[in-house]
């Protein structure tokens, strides 16, 4: 009788447990994959399901104390879009847009004026309408002053005032940015 001779790896432990076949471990591969990529699909979309306070143009901007906004000149509130300036002791927040098409409009500090680059509507230092084809004097943000600081409500626009309703009748500085006599 010839005995059989002993397997090479007798008591190895991998011959306990033997392994999956090819197939299941690539279906269970698949699987780990798209479980993983599924977690992190969720993960990156945290924020979105779950989003904060909005800061910044179109919610709640803090700007600077009451006495740092200029009562004869504007401070450009870049994250605001928009500048401030205090008229007759209120502090006022004017959107740079003009409500004409939409183009920004810079101060002009030799005129003392908003003028836009665009059609050359003018307007006074309080967004009032002064000329131009922009049908309304330039819009206007909800302000607050909390704890000194005054605060800009950038979701809350005001249309600007009607054309012949001034609160601030000041005759220009100098010449317009614009090149004409302004």
């Amino acid at each position: 009788m010839s005995e059989q001779p002993e397997p090479k790896h007798a008591g190895h432990p991998a011959d306990e447990h033997p392994r999956p076949p090819r197939r299941r471990f690539l279906a269970n591969a698949w699987r780990a994959g798209v479980a993983l990529i599924a977690g992190a699909g969720a993960w990156t979309s945290r924020d979105l399901l779950r989003p904060g306070k909005i800061s910044g143009f179109g919610g709640i901007v803090s700007t600077v104390g009451t006495d740092g906004v200029p009562t004869d000149n504007v401070l450009p509130v870049p994250i605001a879009h928009g500048y401030l300036t205090s008229v007759d002791g209120e502090v006022t927040a004017l959107h740079w847009k003009c409500p004409h098409l939409g183009c920004r409009v810079p101060w002009c500090e030799s005129s003392g004026r908003f003028e836009c680059p665009c059609h050359g509507s003018v307007f006074s230092r309080a967004g009032d309408y002064i000329a131009g084809p922009a049908p309304r004097g330039m819009d206007s943000f909800a302000t607050e002053v909390v704890d000194g600081v005054v605060v800009v409500d950038t979701s809350s626009i005001t249309d600007g005032r009607a054309p012949g309703d001034v609160v601030l009748d000041e005759d220009p500085k100098g010449p317009s940015c614009l090149g004409g006599g302004g």
